[in-house]
């Protein structure tokens, strides 16, 4: 088999006689390893200071050795996947790096939601076989279309085949090409949410989780690509939700977020529904911690609006929905098949505003759909002026090869640029949260802010709050004063010294989740026994923290 072969899936280069994942972990520690030597590129100095990758005797290469570079584009769905990814290289011997060009391969997470996002994967591939550096493709891009001509001979992990990245991590950087884009499924048969809850991951924030409960929708947007990525519906079952929150608060995670492509279609495919599966989980959220819920289209809300409205007057949920209007006229929504009217979405709106005191509602709007006219952009003004979002965020339309509304005659450019800035300008007109100076509020830290001056918390209507950077601030509840407030955020004081969250100390930046106990981290070399006791988990005990481990190592097992 040459390197430029395509293979359908890693059985196709494994056989019965071929060690096991186990195995291989074990001997690699046995073999000897020897520099290759290269001629360094003085043209480029970061490819010629590249670490050489270690081989055995023979010039296979060792696997487990190498460094990966990850890089994720999209939604916290996304950010998920690449978490457990990341986890599982890591776990395995791989080491994580922030320096692409010390990278021995690239991971490229990707997002086909805009044409700009997909530009920027297409450069990274660019520059990686440029390089000559390795590069394994994921997200909804590759999956949504694996034939696209600047995919083709690379290595795809499709949105369901998260948990066997190592695979083909360890083919592709033995030249092969490797794609895995199957759908998971049941015992009968059924789309399933994907790869397991419960596998390692290192959390790119420490302090906060992010639980995917469902993959896919219901919906059959004309303009979304993201359908002929994710699919139809599959959500996890309640139990495996709650099992992976109850680990995440035992490593310290004191925030959770909740999320999928339509969290207010959760459970309809194995009969349940988003209101159970929130109910079970504010069972399990410890004092001081706190849940936010994901993005949620109108027409899988309107039957549980009284459910929704008592879980986010819940003192451990945040009172924030993301709920996508997209358009204020009825026919474009229609054209759109967005499955809903404009007065379906503002009796969501009004209703939780009545129920739920303070409560911030999110919204999208896409400027410029092919059939939108003047008229009905008006329509969308009004919708806005009259509602005055404090989170809007407004998007140019993007035609998406494959969808409907690619084959749709456009609206001009210029026009589209027009109607743009006339939203922005509105949006620009009114300060959201001038009404909050001179509070007193609660604060989950979690953060800091982009410019490095502060910590960045969240009230409990998950608005932005900064506060000074003291260190024992970092994961804390803060009793604090608002003294001012700006477009996106409030400034406060401290008004008392801060809580911590009924949770144990959070794990350290890129350290493993699931592994904790044995103190793993994503650096090579990492494994301290002196930090094991402080590490137990108080619920699981040893036994269990044991358990996960011989779970992990009998998974890869019986991937083989």
């Amino acid at each position: 088999m040459s390197a430029d072969d395509v293979l359908d899936d890693i059985e196709d280069i494994v056989g019965e006689g071929d060690l096991t994942a186990l195995e291989r972990s074990v001997a690699r520690s046995n073999a000897v390893g020897k520099r290759v030597k290269k001629t360094p590129n003085n043209k480029d100095p970061a490819k010629s200071n590249k670490v050489i990758p270690k081989v055995e005797e023979n010039g296979s290469i060792i696997p487990g050795t190498q460094k990966i570079w990850v890089k994720t584009w999209g939604c916290a769905h996304n950010n998920s996947d690449s978490e457990y990814m990341a986890g599982q290289l890591a776990a395995y011997g791989y080491s994580l790096t922030d320096e692409k060009y010390e990278a021995d391969l690239w991971l490229l997470n990707s997002c086909t939601v805009k044409t700009p996002a997909e530009d920027h994967f297409k450069n990274e591939i660019d520059d990686g076989r440029a390089r000559g550096t390795p590069v394994v493709v994921a997200g909804c891009v590759p999956q949504g279309q694996p034939k696209a001509n600047y995919l083709q001979g690379l290595s795809i992990i499709g949105v369901q085949q998260i948990d066997r990245v190592v695979e083909v991590v360890e083919e592709t950087l033995k030249g092969h090409s490797v794609r895995l884009l199957g759908t998971k499924k049941d015992a009968e048969k059924k789309k399933t949410g994907g790869a397991s809850l419960l596998l390692p991951k290192i959390r790119k924030n420490p302090l906060i989780e992010i639980i995917p409960i469902n993959t896919g929708c219901l919906n059959q947007c004309t303009y979304c690509k993201t359908k002929h990525a994710r699919g139809e519906l599959g959500s996890y079952p309640p139990e495996e939700i709650v099992a992976r929150a109850i680990q995440s608060f035992q490593e310290g995670v004191c925030e959770i977020w909740l999320t999928s492509e339509d969290t207010g279609a959760y459970g309809r495919d194995i009969g349940s529904s988003l209101p159970e599966l929130l109910r079970q989980l504010v069972q399990v959220i410890p004092d001081g911690c706190m849940l936010r819920l994901g993005m949620t289209n109108p027409p899988y809300i309107l039957e549980h609006l009284e459910a929704i409205a008592e879980i986010l007057n819940h003192p451990r949920v945040y009172a924030f929905l993301h709920l996508p209007v997209q358009s204020g006229s009825d026919c474009v929504l229609t054209d759109m098949k967005r499955e809903y009217c404009v007065a379906d979405f503002e009796r969501v709106v009004n209703f939780l505003r009545e129920r739920v005191p303070g409560i911030s509602i999110a919204t999208d709007i896409i400027c410029g759909f092919p059939t939108e006219t003047e008229q009905d952009f008006d329509l969308t003004m009004e919708l806005c002026s009259k509602h005055r979002f404090p989170s809007l965020f407004i998007n140019q339309f993007f035609p998406r090869v494959g969808t409907p509304a690619y084959r749709m005659e456009r609206v001009p450019t210029k026009q589209v640029k027009n109607r743009t800035k006339r939203l922005s300008e509105l949006f620009k007109s009114y300060q959201p949260y001038d009404d909050q100076v001179g509070q007193r509020q609660s604060v989950l830290v979690t953060d800091i802010s982009h410019d490095k001056n502060y910590y960045v918390g969240h009230n409990k209507e998950y608005v932005q709050v900064l506060v000074p950077m003291e260190p024992n601030y970092m994961g804390k509840m803060v009793e604090v004063l608002i003294t001012s407030a700006s477009k996106f955020s409030l400034m406060s004081e401290p008004l008392t010294s801060p809580k911590r969250p009924d949770v144990p100390e959070a794990l350290e930046k890129g350290q493993i989740s699931g592994l904790a106990a044995s103190n793993i981290s994503s650096n090579p070399g990492a494994l301290s026994s002196s930090s094991l006791s402080g590490r137990l988990w108080p619920i699981l005990g040893i036994s269990s923290v044991i358990g996960l481990r011989l779970a992990w190592i009998f998974y890869w097992r019986g991937r083989r």
